[in-house]
């Protein structure tokens, strides 16, 4: 029930490096043309650094590894048709034979069941501010606790309680590094005031731990690893901007009675507001800054003996 595109099953088979790539920005992330652009300059991205592309989703209830542009484009454009899928969504899609665009988790599962160990995002889910009241904790941080892909990230998205994040996957023993860095990145800044508690400094660093990881999964942490990265600092935006962007469109969504799911998005679109456009451009960087370290870990992985 999972397709491989040839030239990803190709990849594994022959141990290649290969980067999965979530198609949610692609679906619910982005307007269209932009969404589509994105895609593709992602998976070029990729390639550039050496590694085979392989964006993830569920086209037509078939959970796929390796889009072809004609599905990438497919969910580009197909608007509320195309679901958001978490794991626990993505059997429904297939039964009901629907198309589905992946969160961080979904993608996460489906990459390891294709044997892809390399997972580049934007920023990961975690847990909401106010979280105490509404429990409201994404499914991104139990993925993370027991699958074993490397994520690639800014660190949680910016909305969210970042310490709170930070906490609670310690308590899921999921190890964090930092790339070049000893803070957790707060998605569009590149300093939280968070510590981390590992740092690499190169790809071949991080494949080495990695690696290591995994042979101690018995007796270590048996699922993922988070590879934080910093937004580029020549787009990144000052954290109390962003603080103070969130906290007003926070009270306003309290004073409309904005709640659960819809929090996320108004979020997003008030600060894509306040910052005339630069919150998405510093998005977009990122994503980009990401999908090129993880194929760089991918190909310093691939160069060494396997696990």
């Amino acid at each position: 029930m999972l397709r491989l595109s040839e030239e990803v099953a190709v990849a594994v088979d022959e141990g290649q490096p290969v980067v999965a790539l979530e198609s949610t920005l692609i679906s619910h992330g982005l307007p269209h043309p932009q969404n589509l652009e994105v895609a593709h300059a992602l998976e070029a991205e990729v390639r550039a650094a050496g590694a085979v592309p392989a964006t993830v989703g569920v086209v037509g209830g078939v959970p796929t590894v390796g889009l072809t542009a004609a599905e990438l484009e497919r969910l580009a454009t197909g608007g509320s048709a195309v679901r958001k899928l978490s794991r626990r969504d993505v059997a429904l899609c297939v039964v009901q034979r629907a198309d589905g665009a992946t969160t961080v988790a979904a993608t996460m599962a489906l990459a390891a069941a294709a044997g892809v160990a390399l997972f580049a995002t934007g920023g990961i889910g975690g847990v909401h501010r106010g979280a105490g009241h509404s429990w409201d904790v994404s499914a991104d941080l139990t993925e993370l606790a027991r699958t074993p892909v490397v994520v690639v990230c800014a660190g949680a998205k910016a909305i969210l309680d970042l310490p709170a994040t930070l906490e609670y996957l310690e308590t899921l023993g999921v190890p964090l590094v930092g790339f070049g860095t000893d803070e957790l990145p707060a998605f569009y800044s590149r300093s939280s005031g968070l510590a981390l508690p590992a740092r690499a400094d190169s790809p071949e660093a991080v494949a080495g731990l990695w690696r290591a990881q995994r042979r101690l999964s018995a007796m270590a942490a048996p699922g993922g690893l988070l590879l934080c990265v910093p937004p580029p600092d020549e787009v990144a935006l000052p954290r109390d901007q962003v603080e103070a962007v969130i906290e007003r469109a926070l009270t306003r969504a309290e004073a409309a009675g904005i709640r659960g799911p819809a929090v996320t998005p108004f979020l997003l679109a008030a600060m894509a507001e306040e910052t005339h456009g630069e919150s998405i451009g510093v998005n977009v960087a990122l994503l980009r800054r990401n999908a090129r370290v993880a194929a760089q870990v991918a190909c310093a992985l691939a160069s060494q003996p396997p696990i």
